[in-house]
Parts: structure tokens; C-alpha cells; sequence
């Protein structure tokens, strides 16, 4: 009887103890075993090799090539020889938050280390340092802000922010969900000081309002350069979001100069200065005036499972013009552009990666430059700054750009509004995973043509065919390879568009290997 006893007071010891671990751990338990960690990091780290045949003949741009090719970056493309290379970089995201604020506010800070294996050494400056001996002074900040999170329903960003053209708090989003929702980050995709509001009242609105300063210029004078945004997202079904956006941008910073104060070295910013002819973007004719302008971006977005998270079928797509006047002494132009993107994506295997994917972009463009007192193409964030919208979301590397960059971030069009000839473009991709998630197997095709023919030129601009292969042996680390080619069309017979040569340029062509690494 007593063994009895014994065995059954034992099983209840054990039951009691089994259920007391499946219970709910109360608030009051929660306090005890919080997470501790106030500082916490995430990094990414990329080795790139490359060999391509297009490469700046300007010695001063050994460092960093931004732009489109055959531009103001003077790039040139080759039939008898090839740049080869390869490039490192480092981005470091932290982000700090006493356990005493639990939350309610957090400091994040991002910074970047970039350099082409073997460029310089014993000095300072950017993207620079990895020659022998080393020790060379290269730090960039990307960001500095204070994020303020009083609830569930806000996040209130302040200070040196990440600025997308996208709804979702910027901190919180992947890469993969800003390159199909939203604008893509083909209309602004940069860093700028400022504040941002992020509310949802319930998990089906979304709201984001900001205003930020780009350029300050002389602070007793009125020659800044100020945004702002709205935008308003709807999910009509679990899959589905609907959206709606404003931006207003007001440009008094050429008040000293037409090529406007501030930006990208002695560039300038804005509508007229040299920075246009680096971006491929549109430079408004004003010669030395000054001007004021204000330009307002009106659009709508959609996306039902871009990513292909819950079902076989995808698509995102968007559209806005660009509208506005901008003044000088002697004249008035008016603004009136439009931009449209659609992206279909069907899963035929088992995972997301095994997917075809159509993607196709229009622009407007412009005939009379602005002589006509008229501009018919868009705007978007590269008129101000070096890259301000990056558009690499397309699965091209020559034609339209790709984002696996360290210091050359070039393409044949690097901007969507294309020097202002407008574009056409149409992607196909096939992707298909050879082993689920470890190794995947791509291939690209792209074809553009400008609805505005340059001077002396046609309007087909080329044809883009590529392939890769990625392969993850661990997860969030990537070994890839990509090999690319562009046939350049009759867009390029114009000296306005390759380079003010009497040819047409020899056809680009790329072939990269990748080692990506995202740490936690």
C-alpha cells in the first residue's frame, strides 16, 4: 500500500510540473526574464569581384562611379580591353535603448566602410583604404536618429533618417518588400535629415506623414530645399493593399547660383546643375538664371503578394505625375510628367523562388527640352542628390541597375525619367531553385526603347540578357555568380547619349562573383 502511495504522489509531482510549464508566463513573470540586451547589431558584409568592359576614363573616378553610362561620370565601354577588380564593403546598423525607456524610445545609428582591394592608403576620405599598409581614415554615416515608439500605433522617426518611397517604417522592413511595394524606390530612395510619423489606428490603415530638410545652404538666407510627404495605405483583403501618396517639394536653393547651392561637390543640386548629366536624369535648359520651383508628386500604389508568400500569383504595380511650375527672371515652365510600373509574379514550384516574373515600366518624355515653357517628362530624388531613387529591383545589371554595388553604381538607365527621352521598359525572369533554398538558378531578359528619340539617334536603346546563380550553405549567406550582356540600339548613335562620339559605343557586357553575409 505504501509503494502505492509513493508511485502515485511521484506521477502527481511530475503532472503538477508538466502543466506548470505549459501555463502562461503572467506579466509579472515577463518582468524577470525580458530581454537584457540594450544594444543590439545587425551587419552586412559584401565582397564583390567584377570584370566589365565599361570603365570612366577620367582618372579622378577611380574611387566612385555613380551614374548613367556614357554620361557625366565619363564612363566608356570597350571592344579590346576590360576593367577588373574587386571591392569590399561593410554596413554596420546598431541601435540602442536603455531597459529603464522599455522601448519607448531607442537611438539608431548606421555607418558604412567601403574600398576597392589594393586603391590607396595613409590618408582620408570615402570609399578608400584597402591597399598595403591600410590605415586610411574611411567612415561614412548613413544614419542618426532617435525612433520613438509610445505605442502600438506609432513610431515617430527624428534626426538623419532612411528615406523610402514606401509606407512601412524603413527599420522594420525587408529589402525584398521595397523593391516590389510602394514606388519601388524608383522616386525617392535616399537618407534625409527630418521627421517621420508612422501610424496604424488598426492592422488594416497605414499612415506615414514626413518633412524633411534637404538642403539648408546659407541659414540666414531663403535658398533651402525642403519635402514632404503623405501617404495613406489600405489592406482590402489579407493579400491586397491599396495606397495613396502626396509629395510636395520646394526648391529655393539657386538663389546664389542656377546650378543651384549644395550638392554633390562642386555639382550643385536641382533641376540645373551638373549633377544631371552624372544621374541620367533631365536638366532643365536655364543657362545661368535662377530659379524657384515647386513641384508636387501625386500617385497610387497597389501590391497583392509581390513576394509570393501566400499563394501562386503576385503583383504589385504603381503610377504618379509630376507637377509643378518653376520660375526665373524671364520665364515660366510648367511641369506635367507621368510614370506607371506593372510587376506580375507566378510561383509554379515549391518554394517562392521558383517563379516567372514580368515587370514592365513607363515614363514619359520631353521634345522641346524646356524651350517651350513645357517639361512632359517626371522628377524624381536623383535630381537632387547622388543616387536619391535607386530602381534596381528588376533583376538587370546593364541595362537598368542592380543594387549588389560597392563604389560603381552605373547602368545604361539609371533613373527612370532617362535624361528626360522618357522609357519602355519590359523585364522577363525565370527563377527556379535547384535544391529548395540552397541553391537557385536565374536568368533575365530587358528590353527598353525611349518614347523621345535624341538628336541624331533612334529610340530603341538595347537588350539585355543575363544569368546567376546563387547558393546559400548557411542562412543569410550567399555565394553568387552573374554574367550579363547589353546590345546597344540606335539610342546610342547620338552624341547627346554616348558620349559625343561618332559611333555607336562597343555593347557592355559583366560577369560578377558575390559573398554576401547579413549577421545577427
Amino acid at each position: 500500500m505504501r509503494r502505492i502511495l509513493t508511485r502515485a504522489l511521484l506521477v502527481m509531482v511530475f503532472a503538477l510540473t508538466s502543466f506548470s510549464q505549459a501555463l502562461p508566463i503572467w506579466p509579472e513573470g515577463k518582468e524577470t526574464i525580458r530581454d537584457k540586451n540594450e544594444l543590439s547589431f545587425i551587419g552586412y558584409y559584401l565582397t564583390r569581384y567584377e570584370a566589365i568592359n565599361v570603365a570612366p576614363t577620367n582618372e579622378f573616378l577611380k574611387g566612385q562611379v555613380v551614374g548613367r553610362f556614357y554620361g557625366g561620370n565619363t564612363t566608356k565601354s570597350y571592344s579590346d580591353k576590360y576593367a577588373n577588380y574587386v571591392e569590399q564593403r561593410f554596413l554596420g546598423m546598431m541601435s540602442y535603448s536603455p531597459r529603464l525607456f522599455d522601448g519607448w524610445a531607442r537611438m539608431r545609428m548606421s555607418f558604412e566602410l567601403d574600398w576597392t582591394w589594393g586603391d590607396a592608403n595613409y590618408g582620408a576620405g570615402g570609399n578608400f583604404g584597402g591597399a598595403f599598409g591600410a590605415d586610411f581614415v574611411n567612415l561614412q554615416t548613413q544614419n542618426l536618429f532617435m525612433e520613438f515608439h509610445p505605442n502600438k500605433k506609432w513610431y515617430i522617426n527624428m534626426g538623419l533618417l532612411r528615406f523610402y518611397d514606401n509606407t512601412s517604417v524603413p527599420y522594420y522592413t525587408g529589402t525584398s518588400e521595397l523593391l516590389t511595394t510602394g514606388y519601388r524606390l524608383s522616386l525617392f530612395a535616399s537618407d534625409a535629415t527630418g521627421l517621420s510619423g508612422h501610424y496604424s489606428p488598426n492592422t488594416y490603415q497605414h499612415f506615414k506623414a514626413g518633412a524633411y530638410q534637404l538642403y539648408e545652404n546659407n541659414v540666414e538666407q531663403n535658398d533651402d530645399v525642403f519635402l514632404f510627404e503623405f501617404d495613406a495605405e489600405q489592406d482590402v483583403s489579407i493579400k491586397t493593399t491599396l495606397g495613396l501618396t502626396l509629395y510636395h517639394l520646394r526648391d529655393y536653393g539657386s538663389s546664389q547660383s542656377g546650378a543651384g547651392e549644395g550638392g554633390v561637390s562642386i555639382l550643385g543640386q536641382g533641376l540645373n546643375s551638373l549633377l544631371a548629366p552624372y544621374n541620367g536624369v533631365f536638366q532643365f535648359n536655364l543657362g545661368n538664371e535662377t530659379y524657384t520651383a515647386k513641384l508636387w508628386w501625386f500617385g497610387t500604389h497597389f501590391d497583392s503578394d509581390p513576394m509570393l508568400e501566400q499563394g501562386r500569383f503576385g503583383a504589385s504595380g504603381f503610377a504618379y505625375t509630376t507637377r509643378g511650375l518653376v520660375k526665373t527672371a524671364t520665364r515660366e515652365i510648367d511641369v506635367a510628367g507621368y510614370a506607371a510600373n506593372l510587376r506580375l509574379a507566378y510561383k509554379y514550384g515549391k518554394t517562392s523562388r521558383d517563379n516567372i516574373v514580368l515587370d514592365g515600366i513607363f515614363s514619359t518624355g520631353d521634345t522641346e527640352n524646356v524651350d517651350d515653357g513645357k517639361y512632359t517628362g517626371v522628377l524624381t530624388g536623383n535630381n537632387w542628390t547622388a543616387p536619391g531613387a535607386v530602381f534596381f529591383g528588376t533583376g538587370l545589371y546593364l541595362l537598368l541597375p542592380h543594387g549588389d554595388v560597392v563604389n560603381r553604381y552605373y547602368a545604361s538607365t539609371i533613373d527612370i525619367q532617362n535624361m528626360g527621352y522618357g522609357l519602355a521598359a519590359g523585364v522577363g525572369r525565370l527563377s527556379y531553385d535547384v535544391v529548395p533554398y540552397k541553391l537557385k538558378v536565374e536568368g533575365n531578359l530587358g528590353y527598353a526603347i525611349a518614347p523621345v528619340a535624341p538628336f541624331g539617334g533612334g529610340n530603341t536603346m538595347g537588350f539585355e540578357a543575363n544569368i546567376g546563380v546563387t547558393y546559400t550553405p548557411k542562412v543569410f549567406f550567399d555565394i553568387e555568380m552573374h554574367a550579363a550582356h547589353l546590345s546597344l540600339g540606335d539610342f546610342y548613335d547620338s552624341p547627346l547619349t554616348n558620349g559625343s562620339i561618332a559611333e555607336r559605343p562597343a555593347d557592355p557586357w559583366t560577369v560578377i562573383l558575390l559573398l554576401k553575409w547579413i549577421m545577427f
